[in-house]
């Protein structure tokens, strides 16, 4: 019995070195390149005690006991059989960082070196353990994100797609193991562009960044000297554009100029102003920070986005028609005041219908905020009392002076009218926060560069040529049934036959199509914030970075 016992624990040594090597040689190069054996194990069979340790180590976890229960505790990831499991879980982990995530979290050299100390079946349990909670922290985190948001900023109410782990270890013992960790990661456009952005970034860091900073206040077309020629240089090296000797504002350098505004969310003037140049001046450490925020955002909208949806980017200030990852039709928005009450929420919804001719039901943090007061000294006529039952009640029959804003028992309702704060027309996914997307009145904020003006809600600047779009799908002339509809005078809905997805987000940093890379300011100071918990939960810091 000794003599069996030694030979089982030798055995599996051999094959656990053999693991701790081929894992050595992977974190060194690529993981990919020799698969990991464990050939010694193919005689240790799951006697009962690799199952009660492996059971008492899965205890604390639903649903890895869940799922081990109903697998009879058979082993996923320690027989002769899964070397492939093995390398590309390896391989993986090894490659956590790269995703952005936190990779200590997933311990690998402590599940190398948990396997590399296997003596026993009971050892060997805790190691399958082990190993299949690295994969279901991996997996939640790569799949859906590595934070719950809604701790960090309250505005953030978004769902998180979280996979059930139960259903994922099943899915991946019937799955080609290295195809199943690539599909982990969302399969968006936008996050293998974000990837790759980042790596360029890295590298250019590597390189020692983007140069000398511009230091000069305001440079013109025009301007020569040691300013135009830093600014010349760190646009070159963000590829704004070509290696150029000339140290005069010139032409192409002004060209420049006005790309690198249109990619920062800056008015195009190609005159490198105060707001030009502290952006310029921004190290690429910090435009890295940006980056990792969005790969975890886009994790948080690992879902089905739909082919046709409206992405409203707060941080940008415009919402989007998007048709196959292709802009149909864009308009600047308003969106809420920086004040925390009055903030745009983060959420995905479907949009169902178009309200014409809208009458507006004041919030009652509004009445209390800017219209009660007025109330009660008689003003604000044109607002209507509304009961309970929907009847209006004349003013002459309220007191107001009895009432607070806080316990006032009737409803305020501005009737349509082109002084209506929501304008003409309004864009309705019904929701929990009372949010939506309507036209506005005060056309003159849409001017403005930082456009945080509203209550909560998004104003767009061109309601009718995004309802125009919005209803081209289901009819040929959505011009007319848009506009005989408003003309009938009083509340009117047109329902959209196929409801569109609807995403309200908030990106500092996203990529055109073609890969560009923008930045806009942290208007909210959200991207600070969740930053922040992302180096708290072990992403790893910029430290020491240019």
């Amino acid at each position: 019995m000794r003599a069996n016992r030694t030979r089982r624990r030798g055995g599996l040594r051999r094959a656990l070195e053999g693991l701790v090597l081929g894992a050595a040689i992977g974190l060194a190069g690529p993981v990919a390149a020799g698969p990991l054996s464990l050939a010694g194990l193919g005689a240790a069979q799951p006697f009962p005690v690799f199952e009660q340790a492996l059971a008492e180590a899965v205890a604390q976890n639903p649903a890895l006991d869940a799922f081990y229960r109903a697998t009879e505790f058979a082993p996923v990831w320690t027989g002769a059989e899964h070397a492939a499991r093995r390398a590309a879980l390896v391989a993986a982990l090894s490659r956590a960082a790269d995703h952005g995530l936190p990779a200590a979290r997933y311990d690998l050299p402590g599940l190398l070196s948990a396997f590399a100390s296997v003596e026993s079946e009971r050892d060997r349990g805790r190691a399958e353990a082990r190993a299949s909670a690295a994969f279901a922290r991996y997996a939640r985190d790569l799949s859906s994100g590595v934070l719950e948001p809604r701790r960090i900023v309250g505005q953030i109410v978004r769902e998180l797609p979280r996979p059930d782990i139960e259903r994922l270890m099943h899915d991946f013992t019937s799955a080609e193991p290295a195809a199943f960790f690539r599909d982990l990661a969302p399969r968006a456009p936008e996050y293998a562009r974000l990837l790759r952005a980042k790596r360029q970034l890295e590298a250019q860091i590597a390189r020692g960044g983007w140069g000398p900073l511009v230091p000069e206040a305001t440079l013109r077309p025009g301007a020569t000297g040691a300013g135009v020629i830093a600014l010349r240089n760190r646009l070159i090296a963000m590829g704004y554009m070509p290696r150029a000797a000339t140290a005069r504002y010139d032409g192409a350098l002004q060209r420049a100029v006005q790309a690198f505004q249109i990619a920062h969310g800056l008015e195009p003037d190609g005159i490198a102003g105060p707001k030009t140049l502290a952006a310029v001046n921004v190290e690429p450490a910090k435009r890295r920070r940006a980056i990792l925020v969005a790969l975890e955002r886009e994790r948080w909208l690992n879902i089905e986005r739909g082919e046709r949806h409206i992405w409203v980017n707060l941080a940008d200030f415009h919402a989007r028609i998007v048709d196959h990852d292709r802009v149909t039709l864009e308009t600047r928005a308003v969106i809420g005041a920086r004040q925390s009450d009055m903030q745009t929420p983060e959420f995905s919804h479907r949009m169902t219908y178009l309200e014409l001719n809208p009458d507006w039901t004041l919030p009652r943090s509004i009445v209390a905020r800017s219209y009660w007061d007025g109330l009660v000294r008689g003003g604000h006529r044109y607002l209507q009392v509304i009961d309970q039952n929907g009847r209006e009640i004349p003013r002459e029959a309220i007191d107001f002076s009895r009432y607070t804003a806080r316990n006032f028992p009737f409803r305020l309702r501005q009737p349509p009218g082109p002084t209506n704060p929501l304008g003409l027309v309004k864009f309705m996914f019904p929701n929990p926060y009372a949010i939506y997307l309507h036209d506005s009145p005060a056309r003159q904020l849409f001017g403005t560069t930082v456009r945080t003006h509203s209550s909560g809600c998004v104003r767009l600047n061109d309601p009718e040529a995004f309802a125009y779009e919005l209803l081209s799908r289901q009819t040929d002339d959505p011009a007319q049934l848009y506009q005989s509809t408003l003309r009938r005078g009083n509340l009117q809905r047109i329902y959209l036959d196929e409801p569109v997805p609807i995403h309200l987000v908030y990106r500092t940093a996203f990529t055109s199509v073609d890969g560009e890379m923008n930045y806009r300011d942290d208007v909210y100071g959200r991207d600070a914030r969740l930053y922040e918990a992302l180096r708290a939960a072990g992403v790893e810091s910029d430290a020491g970075r240019s």
